[in-house]
């Protein structure tokens, strides 16, 4: 693993989008993610604005590797990694270190400076985080942020939460969750109402 000059542990942090009633399935485009017949995919095209692509620039502009499940490392292989643009995300997901989660992928090929962890989530992420390096950034990937929450392995999160519900679709914890308390660090309201809260993660001890 790369060695951080200030011999810091990783940290864990989440970006992701939500609606109102939690749902994480399908958020950029009609075919992103059908399963269980999701019908609303491209749900958050609607909602993008100057204030959301600035708040986004601020987290690739922080040093740092990222993080992914091997559906969405799949996915933004496809949309991202054959990109040459100009365009200063696709140039940042491109250069960044990427570590794919999977117990069924066979290598990580596909997309330059990415690093297969195969196995469990929970104990590949762990022995990753205990090394010393740079901050491990997840974009989306719901099913591995349900695994390592429950495990107390996120440090951060930065919800993009919408101002609408679904009623339908893959939630953001789906299923029992322990109990975490979470300190709100900031906020930023879009000019189309989203919501950008960002909360650092305290695992509750003896139930306190």
């Amino acid at each position: 693993m790369t060695s951080d000059p200030g011999g810091r542990t990783r940290s864990v942090g989440v970006f992701l989008s939500l609606t109102l009633d939690g749902v994480v399935q399908g958020l950029g485009r009609p075919d992103e993610d059908t399963r269980g017949g999701f019908t609303h995919g491209g749900w958050g095209q609607d909602y993008a604005d100057e204030v959301m692509a600035r708040e986004a620039g601020k987290g690739l502009a922080r040093p740092g590797d990222m993080l992914f499940g091997h559906r969405t490392w799949t996915d933004f292989t496809t949309a991202w990694g054959t990109r040459t643009d100009d365009n200063p995300f696709s140039t940042h997901m491109n250069a960044a270190t990427k570590y794919v989660v999977s117990r069924t992928l066979e290598d990580a090929d596909a997309w330059q400076n990415s690093i297969l962890l195969r196995g469990e989530a929970v104990e590949t992420v762990a022995a990753l985080k205990a090394t010393t390096g740079r901050h491990l950034s997840i974009i989306g990937s719901a099913s591995l942020v349900r695994s390592l929450h429950a495990a107390g392995l996120i440090d951060h999160y930065t919800l993009l939460i919408h101002p609408l519900t679904l009623g339908t679709g893959a939630r953001l914890f789906d299923g029992p969750a322990p109990l975490t308390r979470l300190t709100l660090t900031g906020t930023v309201v879009t000019s189309t109402g989203v919501i950008i809260a960002d909360y650092d993660t305290t695992p509750a001890a003896s139930g306190r």
